[in-house]
């Protein structure tokens, strides 16, 4: 299969200005892209977009919402050409027992993670389609496996491979590659946004397994990911150990990540 380069293309980042968004436009723009940064937080974007080569884009963009998804990808189209590569990041996460978290913050986390891929993938399909581009969509390992405290999050992402590996199969025939990336934990902001139960942002410190993954680390291993044209890539050592116990051990994995992990839940 010949490998699919960035050089000259036109990438579209949603959550753009987290650390990882910032992380993937960097890295766009070194392999010679152009890159689009998009967020809900336009001052965000705008301060990386300012970072990078001239032919960067800052935008404002609420995923959740599908007129501003099909705007945004309009005003792509119009500086830059294409887009050629979608990747979608924007995310949100809890850290919460099911129990004691209110159903509108698992929508809301639903609403972001899942839906805003829709609707950012439903936008940009006909450019993609057009220019046999490709759409990344940046999950975890929660994605195939469970992470104690996180429902909302674990379900969201177990739709995004669902949605994803599906659509891999309609999009193969129109040359639209769909690549899901899938790391552990990363060492960004992500951790000082999460809400908690009552969505409130939580107070509570989060449990890791294993090393944080440095944010350019990921963001290379996702483009490498992307013109390789794989279909999945797990990220991590921890988070490949994860792929193996979930599939041939799924109980003493669970046992040992609830262990790990089940001092977030307690209260002081």
């Amino acid at each position: 299969m010949v490998r699919r380069d960035l050089a000259g293309t036109t990438v579209l980042i949603t959550g753009g200005g987290g650390g990882l968004g910032a992380a993937l436009a960097t890295e766009s723009a070194r392999r010679g892209a152009r890159v689009a940064v998009a967020d809900i937080d336009l001052a965000r974007v705008e301060r990386i977009a300012a970072g990078l080569e001239e032919s960067a884009v800052a935008l404002q963009c609420d995923v959740t919402d599908l007129d501003a998804c099909h705007r945004m990808v309009a005003e792509v189209s119009d500086e830059l050409g294409g887009p050629d590569v979608l990747i979608n990041n924007a995310g949100l996460t809890h850290r919460s027992a099911f129990v004691d978290t209110d159903v509108d913050v698992l929508r809301r986390v639903m609403d972001v993670n899942f839906f805003g891929a829709v609707n950012c993938t439903k936008a940009a399909l006909p450019a993609l389609r057009e220019r046999h581009g490709a759409i990344a969509v940046v999950s975890s390992v929660a994605g195939f496996a469970p992470l104690l405290g996180r429902t909302g999050y674990a379900a969201s992402k177990h739709a995004l491979h669902g949605l994803f590996e599906t659509l891999r199969t309609e999009l193969r025939s129109d040359g639209v590659d769909v690549t899901i990336a899938a790391p552990t934990f990363i060492d960004t902001g992500f951790r000082d946004r999460t809400l908690d139960g009552d969505g409130s942002i939580t107070d509570h410190p989060q449990s890791r397994v294993g090393r944080s993954l440095p944010a350019d680390e990921v963001a290379a291993t996702i483009l490498d990911a992307i013109e390789r044209r794989k279909p999945l890539v797990v990220i991590g050592a921890i988070g490949k150990l994860t792929r193996v116990m979930t599939r041939l051990a799924p109980g003493a994995y669970e046992r040992l990540m609830a262990r790990s992990l089940r001092s977030e839940l307690e209260r002081s």
